[in-house]
């Protein structure tokens, strides 16, 4: 790790990591476990001064990546082959504007594990715990040689469901 120095202070003990933790374990906003945080850019904002409303993609792809990364499953391997998760439906719904400078916590959680793919759900919330956005987003898992659906390894079930627990609705592999 890279420490990080205030002023002449050497050996802060204060690592980068530390610094830039985007996501964290919460219980805040039940069934949610797991939050994620960004800041509206000045371009994610259109003419009207609000965020436009594709910018809500990317948040949700942030707080989805920091998601997996804290179950260990942002990279895993599927039986030595090439496979990737690839979505395949997204609906948002809009209720609040988000502006320049919001600062917004990004609430996200495996919701539903099938043979072949896994849904996210996502809430979006200003610094006033104002619900903005949410989202219902379907990844399937794709063997990239053959270019097909693959089922979802044991492992990853088994892992999220640690973590989510009785909220995690799980389809039987077959």
């Amino acid at each position: 790790m890279t420490s990080l120095h205030h002023g002449k202070a050497r050996g802060s003990g204060v690592t980068i990591a530390f610094v830039i933790q985007l996501g964290r374990p919460t219980d805040r906003r039940p069934p949610f476990k797991f939050s994620a945080f960004t800041r509206v850019g000045f371009s994610d904002t259109d003419a009207q001064g609000i965020v436009y409303y594709g910018r809500y993609l990317p948040y949700f792809d942030l707080a989805r990546v920091e998601y997996l990364r804290h179950l260990g499953l942002l990279r895993f391997q599927v039986d030595g082959g090439e496979h990737e998760f690839v979505m395949r439906a997204s609906t948002v719904e809009y209720f609040a504007p988000a502006r320049f400078d919001d600062l917004l916590e990004i609430f996200v959680r495996l919701r539903r594990i099938g043979r072949t793919s896994a849904t996210f759900e996502c809430a979006a919330h200003n610094e006033d715990d104002l619900l903005m956005v949410t989202a219902l987003q379907t990844l399937v898992l794709v063997d990239l040689d053959e270019r097909r659906a693959a089922p979802i390894p044991d492992a990853y079930r088994e892992r999220v469901q640690a973590f989510e627990g009785e909220d995690l609705e799980l389809a039987v592999a077959t």
